[in-house]
């Protein structure tokens, strides 16, 4: 050990040591790491000096936290914390020490240039410590319970749409025209369905001889006359038209009520002298038609909006739910129900995500995207393997913003795709569990709906399902707080009518039955948030819905 290097790395650093402190250095245990260390502590903020003309002992005790015991003065002194794993004493070297005048007095600075040639020399410096504790680290994916057994479950599984790789809009104006031309041609397939719109007249085809006119439009904009009368602007892809709802028609007036921007819909009115003008007397939307109802001999469990990595994500309350479906917890009729389930669905939100508003790293008990679906997947990897997992993404995924969002990806999600039996698809998405065609949509659209509709509210999502449904349309509304993406083909169309229609989102749970269609809202496993507080919304978390054998059934786990 080389006496001059280590007054070369105090030099460089402009700090003098006084025959005490030097002392304490050079009968340090490892006195160049000691020294490299103290220099380290000695420019921290509370010893920050732009010229430290002298570090005594004393000030060296202050910084280390502890008294090094010397030769000279033989002191024993308070050390904070106890180092079991202190390496073995280095043998002090024999090189001869410059002798130090034993005053108070500062050490005069030492050359740097005079220690250059010296420090020049290698010199090899083996930790034994770090050599004993050292490990190769090897890549051993962690043993998930349900990756231990393979299922001999057979599963009709089929997905019936996933949007995660039909992409192609490149944002231009062309796109957006495309995508609301597609709009209007699919709704108006299903709208000529109808037999009193099966012979619709386009806006430019409007004659004079015409009285009553029958069209097929979309809203371009709504608004409320002097007398309270409703004036909706409509266009076609070959014109437009203005149509006044009367306030007098009550039951007409309602229906005129629930119309939002960029829907489609059939239209019956009475023609004025101008043919852009007309006297709205009947609104038929796309609708859907009863559903026969289905055998099912299994189970189907519902989640949404997990939201793990917030603090305010229920732990407890979850693991109870996982210990019910694995059927170790639970009244003996309680685990009957669990031992058929066959699917579980998640629509959305399994984690908190990252920055997905102001502040949110306040609320987080995780702030890593990754290690989010990491502790996600240790949860999900408890449930028993003849179980199949759905996975859509929601608002708070790694997913793009705008929909439909592609499934989550495995970059930030590679824990969840290492489980067995699971399946990654968009929002929305439509699968075929046995027969039973579930339409996963994660609800960011009701927003939208309770903005523009003043009845409609967050807690009464149901009634915002029955009327997606009745729009044949999940998220209408183009332009606010619902991110739509301009594709070539709006996917957000109800094409097919499902058996099931499963959201989130507004962290309350709801079920309807809407002709022969279960409309399920399957809540949260989070507390209230901040956000939820300033606008009186009260979630109902750890409530759980289930259809099982075709009945709807409803557990708590707080």
């Amino acid at each position: 050990m080389s006496t001059n290097k280590i007054l070369l790395k105090f030099a460089k650093k402009g700090i003098n040591l006084s025959p005490e402190a030097y002392d304490k250095v050079i009968n340090a245990d490892n006195p160049l790491d000691f020294a490299s260390t103290l220099i380290v502590k000695l420019k921290g903020d509370k010893f920050t000096s732009k010229d430290l003309v002298s570090v005594s002992g004393e000030t060296i005790d202050e910084v280390t936290g502890k008294v090094v015991k010397t030769e000279k003065t033989n002191q024993k002194t308070l050390i904070k914390e106890k180092d079991e794993s202190k390496p073995k004493k280095v043998e002090k070297s024999k090189t001869p020490q410059p002798k130090v005048e034993k005053k108070d007095e500062a050490v005069k600075p030492v050359s740097i240039d005079n220690l250059k040639k010296e420090s020049d020399k290698p010199e090899k410096h083996v930790n034994k410590t770090i050599i004993e504790a050292s490990q190769t680290v090897k890549d051993e994916k962690i043993q998930f319970k349900r990756n231990l057994q393979k299922t001999n479950v057979e599963y009709n599984f089929e997905i019936l749409q996933d949007t995660s790789k039909k992409s192609y809009t490149s944002g231009e104006i062309e796109n957006l025209i495309s995508y609301f031309k597609s709009r209007y041609e699919k709704l108006t397939n299903i709208l000529t369905k109808r037999p009193e719109l099966r012979n619709y007249t386009k806006v430019a085809d409007i004659d004079d001889s015409q009285d009553s006119l029958t069209l097929i439009l979309m809203v371009r904009e709504i608004r409320t006359s002097k007398n309270g009368h409703k004036i909706v602007d409509f266009e076609d892809d070959t014109g437009t038209i203005s149509v006044l709802f009367s306030q007098n028609n009550e039951d007409l007036f309602a229906e005129a009520e629930k119309l939002v921007r960029d829907e489609v819909i059939g239209v019956i009115a009475n023609k004025s002298d101008d043919n852009n003008f007309a006297f709205g007397q009947q609104i038929i939307n796309p609708g859907v038609i009863r559903v026969p109802e289905k055998e099912m001999d299994f189970g189907i469990v519902f989640l949404s909006d997990v939201h793990i990595g917030s603090l305010t994500f229920l732990e407890d309350a979850f693991s109870r739910f996982i210990d019910w479906i694995n059927c170790d917890y639970g009244t003996e009729e309680q685990r009957r129900v669990a031992e058929d389930v066959k699917y579980l669905v998640i629509g959305g939100d399994i984690v908190d995500g990252i920055g997905v508003y102001p502040n949110q790293e306040k609320e987080l008990a995780i702030k890593d995207i990754t290690q989010q679906y990491n502790e996600a997947a240790k949860f999900l990897g408890n449930i028993r393997s003849d179980i199949k997992i759905i996975i859509a993404p929601g608002n708070h995924d790694a997913s793009r913003v705008a929909e439909p969002q592609p499934a989550v990806p495995e970059e930030y999600a590679k824990a969840l795709y290492e489980l067995d039996n699971v399946e990654f698809i968009s929002n929305p998405g439509v699968v075929s569990l046995d027969g039973i065609n579930v339409l996963i949509y994660h609800g960011r659209s009701f927003d939208d709906l309770v903005m523009a509709v003043k009845e409609f509210t967050h807690e009464r999502n149901d009634l915002l399902m029955e009327e997606l449904l009745k729009k044949r349309h999940l998220a209408p509304i183009y332009g606010e707080r619902t991110p739509l993406a301009s594709e070539l083909e709006d996917y957000l169309v109800i094409d097919e009518v499902p058996d099931v229609f499963h959201t989130g989102h507004v962290h309350i749970n709801t079920y309807k039955r809407f002709n022969g269609i279960h409309l399920i809202n399957s809540g949260t496993f989070q507390t209230q948030t901040e956000f939820q507080k300033i606008y009186n919304i009260e979630p109902t978390p750890a409530e759980v819905p289930v259809l099982h054998k075709g009945k709807y059934k409803h557990f708590k786990f707080l």
